[in-house]
């Protein structure tokens, strides 16, 4: 009875994500159909690969004809930043079997992590929460896909209706969410800060993680005096 109940927290607190997951990912598969693949293979990219960003770059480049080295390394260093994220959330789920530890490790997202990592600083994280959290998302993110891709030719340009706006607006509200102190608002403004500098003197897969080393950074070494 508690697993089912700890299952559906975590199916709960992925409302947000899904929401924002199911017109991200139409908005994908109208592209993949549009760049001409098509609604199965789209389908399993969400299903196996699994990242927003990377899978609308891998696109782009499979429509401008890019080889297959220079996506591969593309859609890596742009997935980079799951490196921070799976040390972040290794530091709540460190007593869980690790049978399942590298089961879900594939499953990991920026919204999903996000929610664990407000969940876990009040609440123990289990297994069921965990498998509510992560399969509710992924679910929604591949029937977005799905969905888009077979009803690409309908849709047509996918920006006119403004559903890539889903992923900027999904952000924003998790942010909001994980903004509950002063410590943490002074981060979150470093990281901003940190990513425009970077992006203005240079484009490249690397701003994020640079951005979030250095906010993190400044936020342990100043974090005694935004504490008084």
């Amino acid at each position: 009875m508690e697993n089912s109940s700890n299952f559906l927290s975590g199916a709960k607190d992925a409302v947000p994500i899904v929401l924002g997951y199911l017109p991200l990912g139409l908005a994908f598969g109208g592209l993949a159909r549009v760049e001409g693949l098509s609604p199965l293979t789209a389908t399993l990219m969400s299903l196996f690969i699994y990242s927003g960003s990377g899978q609308f770059i891998l696109v782009a480049l499979l429509a401008a004809g890019s080889g297959l080295l220079a996506i591969v390394i593309t859609v890596f260093l742009v997935n980079l930043r799951y490196l921070l994220l799976s040390a972040s959330l290794a530091t709540y789920t460190r007593n869980l079997p690790r049978w399942f530890l590298a089961l879900i490790a594939a499953e990991i997202t920026d919204e999903s992590y996000a929610v664990g990592v407000t969940r876990f600083s009040r609440n123990k994280p289990t297994v069921p929460y965990l498998l509510g959290l992560f399969v509710t998302a992924h679910l929604s993110w591949i029937t977005g896909s799905c969905l888009g891709a077979i009803l690409g030719g309908i849709l047509g340009n996918v920006r006119e209706w403004g559903l890539d706006f889903a992923l900027t607006a999904m952000f924003i509200c998790l942010l909001v969410w994980q903004v509950t102190d002063r410590q943490k608002f002074f981060v979150a403004l470093l990281g901003f800060f940190f990513y425009l500098v970077l992006a203005v003197c240079n484009q490249s897969a690397w701003n994020i993680i640079v951005a979030t080393v250095l906010a993190s950074v400044g936020g342990m070494v100043c974090e005694k005096w935004i504490k008084k």
